[in-house]
This record gives structure tokens, sequence and C-alpha cells, in this order.
């Protein structure tokens, strides 16, 4: 049974995952050439917006199924993150079969594998609701489930409509090739001056007597 304290929670939740999902189709139809390509890179791009939808249905499930009187919330968190877990499952597949398992999508199979964690943590807690339904620890372990199923899907949208990605890694890698560019700039231009030879320094001393 949810307590009462983390109701309104709840009722927050469902109001922010419903303006997420509509939030999340304008930014798909806006993304729709690139999720309509056949190249692999495209289902890298599909594969972000199934999962933001994921995450954000996950969220909107059980907010509001724990809106409901009775016991709702641990039938619904087992449901929605087997779903999760299903949908995660397939989407991993779909990476090692177009061979996408490469270095440039390793932040997208982070936030995979961290969703299936957040399934996995979630589909225990509701189970523990389901064997003990005063469990009150096990409904706000899943009430952290919801927040953190929106982080997760609001990463996935902004990498979805292309947005700027500014991370300290990049930026100090950047910075240290762009410091040794210079230093190795600066040797070569200075390897191609030409150098004085023996001859050249031994000025004509002209205009003097014997």
């Amino acid at each position: 049974m949810v307590p009462e304290n983390i109701h309104d929670f709840f009722v927050a939740c469902a109001s922010v995952a419903g303006a997420l999902i509509g939030l999340l189709f304008v930014a798909i139809s806006v993304a729709a050439d690139r999720l309509a390509r056949e190249e692999a890179q495209s289902q890298v791009h599909r594969i972000r917006a199934a999962a933001a939808l994921a995450a954000f249905i996950n969220a909107l499930a059980v907010s509001l199924f724990s809106l409901i009187p009775g016991q709702k919330i641990g039938p619904t968190a087992v449901a929605a993150a087997s779903s999760g877990i299903v949908f995660v499952a397939a989407a991993l597949l779909s990476l090692i079969r177009r061979h996408q398992l490469r270095r440039r999508v390793l932040l997208d199979i982070v936030f995979l594998f961290g969703l299936l964690i957040t399934f996995v943590v979630q589909l225990i807690n509701g189970a523990d609701v389901l064997a003990q339904p005063g469990n009150s620890g096990a409904v706000y372990t899943i009430a952290s489930m919801v927040v953190i199923c929106f982080l997760i899907g609001i990463a996935r949208a902004w990498e979805l409509i292309g947005g700027p990605s500014i991370g300290i890694t990049h930026e100090v890698t950047a910075l240290v090739r762009s410091h040794h560019r210079g230093i190795h700039d600066g040797a070569d231009r200075d390897s191609s001056q030409p150098q004085p030879t023996a001859a050249s320094e031994q000025e004509p001393r002209g205009g003097q007597g014997p």
C-alpha cells in the first residue's frame, strides 16, 4: 500500500511523465528523417527514442496505478519492470546484430545498462510489495526508480534531437591534443627554416688593405 506522505509525489510524477511523453513525440517528429533511414546509425537513434519512451511510460504507469486505492503499485511495478527488461534485451541484441557495439555508441550502451539496473531494482521491490503489502521502504525505492527513469529518459531525448554535449573528459582530451598540436607545429616551423652554414657565417671584409 502506498503511504499517504508519498501520494502527492506520485501525483506530480504522473503529470510530469505525461508532459514529457508529449514532448518526446515532438522530438521524434523533429528527428523523423534520421529515424526513417536504413543506415546502421539510424538504429542507434531509434533505440534512443524507444529507451526514452520506455522510461517515461514506466514512470507514468507506476505513478498512475499507485494513485488507485488498493494494492496496485506492486503488480504495476513488476509488470512495467518486466517489460522494460525485455526492451533493453531487445535493444542490445539489435546493436549486436547490426555490429554497433563500438566505442562511439558506448554512452548508449551505458544508458541501456543503467536502465536495465533501474528496472531490475524496481522488479525486486515490486515483488517485495506483493509479498509484504505494508513494506513502505520498497515503495520508496520504487519512487526513486521513477525519478531515475525521468533522468534517463530526458538524457536519451536530448541525444535524440542532437543536443550539444559538453563533457569534462572530452574537453580535457581536446585541450591536451590542441596543446600537443601547437608544440609539434612550432617544431616543424623551426625545422623548416634554413640553417646557416660555415661559409655564410664568414662575411666578406671589403675595403681593408693588406
